[in-house]
């Protein structure tokens, strides 16, 4: 378990990341969320959410993070290839936004991913302006906008973006 001290205009947000299972109810429920809330806004063949069962494939690292017993959110991380991370299920409740655990699970899939000695970490997201806060985030530690990668195709409703993890820390 890691833990973070999260600076927000309110307080300081005790918060601890850890290795979780995806379908413990709370976590289950906030996925079930995510893909409600991607069908909502995308056609069917361009939702790449991953359910449950797709998020306890071997190759998938899945993390809570939590205040106390409250979860603040998700994420998880895949190898898609030697060298080369995906983040997938990053999630944060509705009601939780705005408290600091998206760009504190961001920095903790970022530093698994070096510590892993991964070259380089992509993802995909929407278009639909429900997407402009993750676009903004993903780019404030410097990703940028890419073509497909692994198996994924171009699709209008999707942003593909990467970081080369190479690069030194901005």
């Amino acid at each position: 378990m890691i833990s973070y001290l999260i600076n927000n205009p309110h307080k300081l947000t005790p918060m601890h990341i850890e290795t979780d299972d995806p379908g413990r109810a709370d976590v289950y429920a906030l996925l079930d969320e995510h893909l409600r809330n991607m069908h909502a806004l995308s056609p069917p063949e361009s939702v790449h959410a991953l359910d449950v069962s797709g998020l306890k494939h071997p190759d998938i690292t899945f993390w809570s993070v939590r205040d106390d017993d409250v979860l603040l959110g998700c994420g998880a991380l895949k190898e898609i290839a030697p060298g080369h991370g995906e983040i997938k299920s990053m999630r944060t409740p509705s009601a939780m936004r705005r408290r600091g655990a998206g760009r504190a699970m961001l920095q903790h899939i970022l530093a698994e991913a070096r510590r892993r000695g991964y070259a380089r970490l992509s993802l995909e997201t929407g278009t639909a302006d429900a997407f402009h806060a993750a676009h903004q985030l993903y780019k404030s530690v410097g990703f940028e906008e890419c073509g497909p990668f692994g198996d994924y195709r171009p699709d209008p409703f999707s942003v593909f973006m990467t970081l080369d993890l190479r690069k030194p820390e901005a």
